[in-house]
């Protein structure tokens, strides 16, 4: 791991770790970032100044979390080596000036961990060794109900400003649409970063930074409805699996990743990706309508059951014995 900084997808290596942990697995997580302090953990922790000081003999996996990590993994013994992919990074607009090693990296002959199905076909052109494990979300965000709606309606839009994949501004453009047609709503804004310059941060009433995972779903059991603006290179959308899992309805844009939640598209509202209109007019046909609210509500947390810990453990916990198996030598029966 590279680095212990708040993110959903160091949440979702956490996750995986604790999973494969209560089935009685060994992890150590190796890193050369601090002591993490925003959640808990019940892996092992090795904290090194360079991956090139780690032994690898004691281990039967090397998994690289990230693509910065997948090569110094690699370095240390091809054979071991696994790569968790959460999206595809060579897509995303900050890293085009790294697309060239980004893309080495994936062409490494080891095999690949996705948390999408939707990712399968965009990384088959790297390789055919491709697993899809699934995506946790936190047993803490699970409630059998949610509190009444108390009016102004809490609406939540989760990420950071400053990464256009987010589709944050969309979210921002959505709630002045539904404004500016005379509708109330206390918009809150939660980020691992602080607002930027160009930010509007004034539209929102509350914004949260750098919460811990009990205090990120603390937030998400007070708000009402989830706007998740995302966009297309999104690889998963944690914040609209963990809104599902707590009752909260979610209006989500049309990408793969959250299509892929489940065949019937009935456990959200969808707008086209980058329509800040479409998901207004989402916004105000939520804001409007109770029923809808409380059916959406229902059928989310029906469908967030996918997401609990024992389903992707079982995955992981498959994939790996399998694997080391595979490495065993074989025995040659005597005739």
């Amino acid at each position: 791991m590279e680095d212990t900084d708040l993110s959903g997808g160091v949440r979702v290596q956490l996750a995986q770790a604790d999973a494969l942990i209560t089935l009685g697995h060994e992890l150590t997580i190796i890193t050369c970032g601090t002591p993490l302090t925003w959640r808990g953990s019940n892996a092992s922790w090795l904290y090194v100044d360079s991956f090139t000081e780690v032994d690898s003999a004691p281990f039967d996996f090397l998994v690289g979390t990230f693509w910065t990590t997948v090569r110094p993994a690699y370095d240390l013994d091809p054979s071991k080596v696994v790569h968790l992919s959460q999206g595809y990074e060579g897509a995303f607009s900050f890293y085009q000036e790294q697309k060239a090693l980004i893309d080495a990296v994936y062409s490494l002959p080891i095999p690949k961990l996705v948390v999408s199905r939707p990712l399968i076909p965009i990384l088959q052109k790297f390789g055919d060794d491709i697993t899809f494990v699934g995506q946790i979300v936190d047993e803490s965000f699970y409630r059998s109900s949610a509190a009444s709606d108390i009016e102004p309606l809490r609406v939540l839009l989760s990420g950071p400003f400053q990464i256009d994949l987010k589709g944050i501004d969309d979210g921002y453009g959505a709630v002045n649409h539904a404004r500016w047609h005379g509708y109330e709503l206390d918009l809150v804004r939660v980020s691992p970063w602080g607002p930027s310059g160009s930010e509007p941060a004034d539209l929102a009433s509350e914004f949260h930074v750098a919460l811990s995972t009990t205090e990120m779903t603390r937030l998400m059991h007070s708000c009402d409805i989830l706007l998740a603006p995302n966009h297309h290179q999104e690889g998963f959308g944690l914040p609209a699996a963990e809104a599902m899992a707590s009752g909260v309805p979610v209006i989500m844009t049309r990408i793969p990743s959250y299509l892929a939640f489940d065949e019937q598209q009935d456990y959200a509202l969808f707008a086209n990706e980058g329509d800040a209109e479409g998901l207004g007019d989402c916004l105000m046909e939520m804001l409007d309508k109770e029923d809808l609210r409380r059916t959406l509500r229902k059928r989310g947390r029906e469908v967030a059951e996918q997401f609990r810990e024992e389903h992707v453990a079982g995955r992981l916990q498959e994939f790996f014995l399998s694997r080391r198996q595979s490495r065993e030598p074989r025995k040659v029966q005597a005739r």
